[in-house]
């Protein structure tokens, strides 16, 4: 199997446990308005669209600057298996506090074990890990914009997400703050 059909087996096995996932979830007591779900959303897709489709866009967007190089590819396949793993893991930490969307759940918990031990958010740190797998595997130049973009997209949610957990967590939250940094353990 090539470098880019396990990415590909990666990121349909991610939607599809998302997707089934998303069925078992604590009814929301708050969800957030329009315009914030656009400020991080835009970012996003716009990423999203470069990263996967930069093969197929116009030059200079669809040229390979990382090297197609075997061990490169896999070791892009690696961090893509790791992301996906890191964000199952998180997925079923949280239980049913998940949501796509920042919401509030009717009695949600503060989760702060397992992965959220290790980051406060990580769940985009195993998606930002396997997008970056497959902007490696890809090679382009529209996924290395495409990157930034996503990441961006995620920083501006994390920070409303924050917002709402300090609002209903006040002095837990804050202290798993100074303990637990927001994407990369210990640095970030």
């Amino acid at each position: 199997m090539t470098s880019l059909r396990i990415i590909t087996v990666c990121w349909i096995s991610f939607a599809v446990v998302w997707l089934f996932a998303s069925f078992w979830t604590k009814q929301s007591v708050y969800q957030q308005r329009g315009a914030q779900l656009l400020r991080y959303t835009i970012p996003m897709l716009i990423g999203v669209y470069l990263i996967f489709k930069g093969p197929r866009l116009a030059y200079p967007l669809d040229l390979r600057i990382i090297p197609q190089v075997d061990s490169v590819a896999w070791a892009g396949v690696g961090l893509s298996i790791a992301g996906m793993l890191f964000c199952f893991w998180a997925r079923l930490t949280l239980g049913r506090n998940w949501s796509g969307v920042i919401t509030f759940k009717g009695g949600h918990e503060l989760i702060t074990r397992g992965p959220y031990a290790l980051a406060r958010h990580p769940i985009y740190t195993g998606l930002l890990v396997m997008i970056l797998g497959t902007v490696i595997v890809s090679g382009r130049i529209a996924g290395i914009i495409g990157l930034p973009l996503v990441f961006w997209g995620l920083w501006i949610k994390l920070r409303y997400e924050e917002k709402l957990m300090l609002e209903k967590f006040t002095d837990e939250y804050a202290a798993y703050q100074r303990r637990v940094k927001r994407l990369i353990p210990f640095v970030l």
